[in-house]
Order: structure tokens, then sequence, then C-alpha cells
């Protein structure tokens, strides 16, 4: 039996467990629908263009976010790791900052940018930002030493030093900040969903909270089921190939 058929053949097992606990009246149905009722709700909801259109707003918001996160983390990882009085000031700052809860950023995004765009883009960039600088200082500071003087020795020097061989040979941990980036700035962007209500979109957080509002727990439980299948999905395709990959490169795969 292949994985997928065993994965698969395990959610059913977990579908029809659910319904028949949920036939005995194990729980009461205001606080865990039936999966009829939740499968009812996505349908409809697909029907009507709410789950796409919320789904739309939420990774346009996640992605614009996190690449901006990258972009700005990437070279001040490098240079947290080249500058000691960098690492000692940034990079104090950065570790302290990654420990902070996602949802401590939304009062202050909200005093700063109030309920707009730039509140929920504020979020995002702060769950992103400081684990990238970490994985970038740590991959550059995990390169072996004799990389850079066989490049020296070669004639490499400078910046070239840095762009062809410190940032290449630190690639598995920089993903790895990535990957991590990713699941910090999907954490980050539902806390400001559901608590920054922006009249031009409403997300998938928006939506849990009005199922919330609503007491309409197969909503919930719905939207939840949708956030999950979305992170399997980012994870298979945008990260474990390039994790692969660079195993595969340096020699890392089992």
């Amino acid at each position: 039996m292949n994985r997928t058929l065993r994965v698969l053949l395990f959610f059913l097992l977990v579908v029809v467990g659910w319904e028949i606990l949920f036939r005995l009246r194990i729980w009461s149905p205001v606080l865990v629908p039936s999966p009829l009722s939740v499968a009812r709700y996505l349908g409809e909801a697909v029907m009507d263009g709410t789950l796409w259109d919320a789904t739309l707003v939420t990774l346009r918001r996640l992605l614009l976010g996190y690449v901006f996160g990258i972009v700005l983390g990437l070279p001040l990882g490098l240079l947290t790791a080249r500058f000691r009085v960098v690492s000692d000031t940034l990079g104090l700052v950065a570790l302290g900052l990654q420990t902070l809860p996602s949802v401590c950023w939304v009062p202050l995004a909200l005093l700063w940018f109030g309920q707009s765009e730039m509140a929920m883009f504020f979020v995002v960039v702060m769950g992103t930002l400081w684990s990238m600088i970490i994985a970038t200082d740590n991959g550059v500071r995990n390169v072996p030493p004799i990389y850079a003087r066989a490049a020296r020795t070669m004639g490499s020097s400078g910046l070239h030093v840095w762009l062809k061989v410190m940032l290449p040979a630190s690639l598995p941990f920089i993903v790895s900040g990535m990957k991590q980036g990713w699941a910090f700035a999907w954490r980050s962007l539902m806390a400001a969903e559901i608590y920054v209500t922006i009249l031009s979109g409403f997300g998938l957080g928006n939506l849990l909270h009005y199922g919330r509002e609503l007491n309409a727990m197969e909503q919930v439980i719905g939207i939840m089921l949708v956030i999950i299948v979305i992170g399997l999905l980012a994870d298979k395709i945008l990260f474990s190939p390039w994790e692969k990959f660079l195993h595969r490169r340096w020699g890392t795969e089992k």
C-alpha cells in the first residue's frame, strides 16, 4: 500500500469515527459539528465564492509580507554573521523578538497603522524577519572555515567570497529558516485577521472569527481544515523539493 493511499485511508477512518461519535451524542452538536455539516458548509462556501475570495486575500497578504521579510532578513543575517557589533546588537534583538508570540504584534500594528492592509503587512513581516536573520546567521557560522580559505587561495576576496561561497554553503540553514519563517508568518497573519477587520478584503481569519461570533462551529472547523491543507500544500510544493535537492547536493541524503 503506497503512502498516499495510507494517508487517505487514515483520514477516512478519522472522519467515519468522528461521525459515529457524533451520532452517539458523545458531545453537543453546538460544540462539535458533524463531518457532514462541515462538508456542507465548505461546499456552499466554494459554490458562492466566499472561500475562494477569502483564500486569495489571505495568500496575497501572506506572500507580500513573507517575500519582503526574506529580502530584508537575508542581508541582515549576513551582516550579523560578518560583523561582531551587528551580532551583539541586531543578533540579540532578533533572538529575543523571535520568542515573542505572533499575536503580540497585532496591538502595535493597530496603533501604528490602524485597521489597514499595512497593519497586516507589518505583522507578517515581523513573523518572518527574525527567523530569517537567525537562520542566515547560523548558516554562515556553520560553514567550515576551510571553504573561505580555499576560495581566497584561488583568488576570491571580499563580496565574492560571501556571494559565491558562504551564501551557497549556508543554503540548508537558510531554507530551514524560510520554512520556519513561513510558519510564523502564517500564524501571525491568522492572529491579525481574527482581530483586524478590513472592509476591502475578508480573509480566512475573518471567516474564522465570524464563525465564532455566530456560533457556527461547522464554519470554524471548516476554515481550520482549509488552513491546515494550505499549510501542508505549502510544505510539499515550496519547501520539501528544496530540502531534498539540497540534501542530495550536499551529500546528506539518507
